[in-house]
């Protein structure tokens, strides 16, 4: 059995003494140089180490200061469920209500955007066709949690009212419901989920730590038609949310 690398031993460590109360939440670590010497290692083992812990919420980085234990924090519950479309609000604000914290988004829309190879692929199209993207920083209580980027057919909506997702007089009513007002039925969503590490931008984004835990969902609505009618990539990460999958029975 390969032996484990040194820092994953030394997160261990920190780990245990945590769980032991030697060092509570709030409490300020020592210096790296002195977790170096008292566990034989290097001060880039014990580095490695503790930005494995501060990614898993158990420590966190103050710059200028050091590195402390985390407070104990609850996670923000993220449903996903193509049943929880809303005429009246959006299942984000829905889920945000429910665990006492007020949902928002911030969003930037571009319109004639050429589509990449692997938007195409997913949306029917050919690479370079038009497409409406927009980025979007979902937020809870004025802090983001979860990002997203959107890609639409622009030949399916243009000179139509929802061709901006975020703008008009259906502005915010989501992908199924704007649809709906230009005579598409949105049968169901696909989503392929997958954990990976944050990317730079990212982190700097959801304020998180650089190679922190993610998931990374590829999402995509299909109209009754069978076609795709948009797609999007939505990063959620792991230390800030946990992913709850709604599925109806049919009944």
């Amino acid at each position: 059995m390969p032996e484990q690398p040194p820092y994953l031993r030394i997160a261990d460590v920190l780990r245990q003494r945590i769980a032991e109360h030697e060092w509570r939440p709030g409490d300020r670590l020592p210096s790296r140089a002195q977790i170096a010497r008292e566990c034989g290692v290097g001060e880039n083992v014990v580095r490695r180490a503790q930005e494995l812990l501060i990614s898993q919420g158990i420590l966190e980085g103050r710059a200028g200061s050091g590195t402390y234990v985390a407070e104990p924090r609850r996670r923000v519950r993220v449903v996903r469920s193509s049943a929880r479309e809303q005429r009246d609000d959006s299942p984000f604000r829905a889920d945000m209500k429910a665990v006492g914290k007020y949902g928002d988004w911030e969003s930037r829309t571009k319109a004639k955007v050429p589509a990449p190879v692997e938007i195409a692929t997913r949306l029917g199209i050919t690479e370079g066709d038009l497409c409406v993207r927009t980025a979007y920083e979902f937020l809870a209580d004025g802090r983001p949690v979860q990002l997203s980027t959107s890609w639409e057919p622009y030949d399916l909506t243009a000179g139509s009212l929802v061709v901006l997702p975020e703008g008009g007089p259906h502005a915010g009513a989501g992908v199924v419901n704007r649809m709906a007002e230009i005579g598409i039925t949105v049968s169901h969503a696909v989503e392929q989920p997958e954990p990976r590490r944050a990317t730079a931008e990212e982190a700097s984004l959801l304020g998180i730590q650089q190679a922190a835990l993610v998931t990374h969902i590829r999402r995509t609505y299909y109209s009754d038609q069978g076609r795709p009618v948009e797609t999007a990539d939505i990063i959620v990460p792991a230390a800030l949310c946990e992913i709850v999958y709604e599925i109806p029975t049919g009944r």
